[in-house]
């Protein structure tokens, strides 16, 4: 049965055109680096395929983004050049290496990220490559030793030579100029058929792995190590990852990051996030047979005379202790301990629900404020500890008759710790807003 979806992280390897002549349902990515795993909306039965990856520019690829992708029953395939590398490395846990860069890291015949590495041209060009990898040096001697086009040991001289070199610098003139006129005939013959395809490693293996994308289970990897592939990484900081854009040089937001701004400066947030986190407690009722209030009890363990045992009392305001049902009591309760009692994400509906209305801009323009003004202030303004700044906010959503805990709660913060850590990015702004204030 055919992948649900095909990504491929290519560049200098293996064009756009040759990934989709094997594969032609394909979605074409550049290089993988650091976070685009995790940017990518994956679903069990999805294929990754990485063949190329940052190593300088970019921070490369982690092993936790591509565990990550394993555990969620993502099929990860790597080859040729950084997917090589992570193939070896992660081999044990669930990740299937292709071709023979893969197996040259797998028996240690080759080590470190030079071996594959070539610096290369910007995508707009076809990532041009101006240097030659090692893999392709010692593959070339080899087949040209067979063919007896290159004797071995001129071959053998070639590849201590080309490896004495960092990799920007393996450019065919500078190991002619390094090994003299002696080689040089050598030097174009493996220029000539590398160049040509014949004996680029680098692109043989990258088709390999492109075939076997509907190949899937061909190989199985070895068992995996019993809590080895934990990752550490949350579906939030995956949520991230997926909705993170530059919206100006150098600067950076995400969904998580304008829900944020709704949060603390939305005065109408609490009432989304109570309709969405009912609307979540109504479907995990429904998916048991119960009508929402039995479930609330059953989760609570009380019944219908129980009164609103004194712990719970707290996350309600005096009002809400005296005009509500008691039903509606526990209900309420219920969504404003979500965090304690349901491991169920909130965060990706209430998101859902805010880009459709008409204050999204709004809120994006206060994430960015906040980073201006950040920045305009960073010598003259301390930002104190997340705990400081958690208390120091509570100031803008005091009521009479609610508490701190509650007015968090409402809008899905747990803790004054919890708090300030997402205050911090608007420390400076509410500072500012504050000082206008006064002046006005």
């Amino acid at each position: 049965m055919s992948p649900q979806k095909v990504v491929v992280y290519a560049g200098p390897t293996v064009s756009p055109e040759e990934v989709r002549g094997v594969v032609p349902e394909a979605r074409v990515r550049p290089p993988v680096a650091r976070g685009d795993l995790l940017a990518e909306d994956w679903r069990p039965g999805d294929t990754a395929v990485i063949i190329d990856g940052y190593y300088r520019d970019r921070l490369s690829v982690g092993h936790k983004e591509i565990l990550w992708l394993l555990g969620g029953g993502v099929e990860v395939i790597g080859a040729a050049s950084m997917g090589a590398l992570r193939a070896a490395e992660l081999s044990p846990y669930g990740m299937r290496g292709v071709g023979s860069v893969f197996q040259m890291y797998a028996t240690g015949e080759v080590d470190g990220d030079d071996e594959v590495a070539v610096l290369h041209g910007p995508a707009a060009m076809g990532y041009p490559t101006s240097t030659v990898a090692m893999v392709n040096i010692r593959h070339g001697c080899r087949e040209a030793a067979k063919a007896g086009l290159v004797p071995a040991a001129t071959g053998e001289r070639i590849v201590e030579a080309a490896k004495a070199r960092p990799f920007t610098h393996r450019t065919w003139d500078e190991m002619d100029e390094a090994l003299g006129p002696g080689v040089r005939e050598a030097l174009r013959t493996l220029e000539r058929m590398i160049g040509a395809g014949e004996w680029d490693l680098k692109r043989l293996d990258a088709m390999s792995a492109l075939r076997a994308v509907d190949d899937r289970g061909a190989a199985t990897p070895a068992p995996r190590p019993d809590g080895a592939a934990l990752t550490g990484i949350t579906h939030n900081e995956a949520l991230r990852w997926r909705s993170r854009r530059e919206y100006a040089p150098g600067r950076w937001m995400s969904d998580l990051d304008v829900l944020n701004a709704a949060r603390l400066f939305g005065h109408d947030y609490p009432s989304v996030h109570e309709q969405v986190l009912t609307g979540l407690l109504r479907g995990f009722a429904e998916a048991r047979g119960l009508a929402p209030q039995a479930y609330v009890h059953a989760a609570l363990g009380v019944d219908d005379r129980s009164a609103l045992p004194h712990a719970l009392r707290s996350w309600l305001t005096e009002t809400e202790l005296v005009t509500l049902p008691v039903a509606e009591q526990f209900r309420s309760v219920m969504v404003r301990v979500w965090p304690v009692w349901q491991s169920a994400d909130w965060r990706p509906i209430v998101l859902a629900r805010l880009r459709d209305t008409d204050r999204w801009q709004e809120w994006s323009d206060i994430v960015a404020r906040a980073d201006e003004t950040a920045e305009r202030t960073r010598h003259r303004l301390v930002v104190p500890p997340p705990e400081l700044c958690g208390k120091l906010f509570l100031r803008h959503w005091q009521r009479r008759g609610s508490s701190p805990v509650v007015e968090m709660a409402r809008r899905g913060f747990f803790s004054v710790e919890e708090l300030g850590r997402t205050v911090r990015r608007y420390f400076a702004l509410d500072v500012q807003r504050g000082r206008d204030l006064r002046r006005n």
